[in-house]
């Protein structure tokens, strides 16, 4: 019973999807970051069932590509997308840390945060013309786990930068080493899923990934002095536009 009112506080606080309500006490969200990933899992199945569904009538490459960048704000409401526009408005203010921390938790945006989410988008939408045929979705659906699993790792062992919010909270609450664990396994089972279709687009991805937690925990440690919600949707968002990177790169490699 505990852990189906931990799937439903996962699905509840990490996506739009309807759930039936529950309390939201500290028991049941216990084990809801080992759900986390499962809502990527939903967002990269919905991608693939619109691309198929796409190819079979016909629609427009524009059509196609469009709504492959909806699904997941449909899915998650921009939570992760927020929290990128306030790291960015953050990063970008050249404040003290305490000024920054403040920044993060303003529920106003900022210049910054529209600039740089429109240079995002424009990133985003045009790796996303790059990917062709189903293995690539399937690929980049993947990565929708993947993401997720090394953002819910991240909050279990980074340093948080506040001792109050939701990241804080979920920290604190959750079963620290059952979830990881569970973490782990999602990860390196999308792992497995990239490789499976592509060995190429795996290292890519592994090394890619890699690189950007090492990155995200020196510039979280430098400029908050820690994890934040506001970083976890920043992190997750770069995530995922790194691993469309590298299906990207890998699909013009020699084989």
């Amino acid at each position: 019973m505990k852990v189906i009112r931990s799937f439903i506080a996962a699905f509840s606080l990490y996506s739009r999807i309807p759930m039936p309500k529950i309390s939201m006490e500290k028991e049941d969200r216990k084990y809801a970051l080992c759900f986390f990933p499962f809502v990527g899992a939903v967002i990269g199945g919905l991608m693939a069932a619109w691309y198929w569904l796409a190819i079979s009538i016909s629609l427009n490459e524009w059509c196609r590509v469009l709504m492959l960048a909806a699904i997941p704000i449909i899915i998650t409401g921009g939570f992760h997308l927020d929290g990128f526009m306030d790291t960015m408005d953050a990063l970008h203010s050249y404040q003290e840390r305490e000024r920054k921390l403040e920044i993060l938790k303003d529920p106003h945006i900022g210049a910054f945060s529209v600039i740089m989410l429109l240079l995002y988008y424009l990133v985003y939408l045009s790796l996303l013309f790059e990917l062709q045929g189903m293995e690539h979705i399937l690929i980049f659906g993947a990565g929708f786990i993947l993401s997720r699993a090394l953002s819910g790792l991240t909050l279990l062992y980074f340093p948080s930068a506040r001792l109050d919010g939701m990241l804080h909270t979920e920290k604190t609450e959750s079963a620290g080493t059952i979830s990881a664990v569970c973490l782990i396994f999602q990860g390196i089972l999308s792992l497995g899923i990239i490789g499976y279709i592509s060995m190429i687009s795996a290292l890519l991805v592994f090394a890619g990934v890699l690189l950007l937690v090492f990155y995200y925990r020196h510039i979280c440690m430098k400029e908050f002095g820690g994890v934040t919600g506001d970083t976890a949707g920043y992190f997750v968002t770069m995530c995922e536009l790194l691993i469309l990177f590298c299906i990207t790169c890998g699909s013009r490699l020699p084989v």
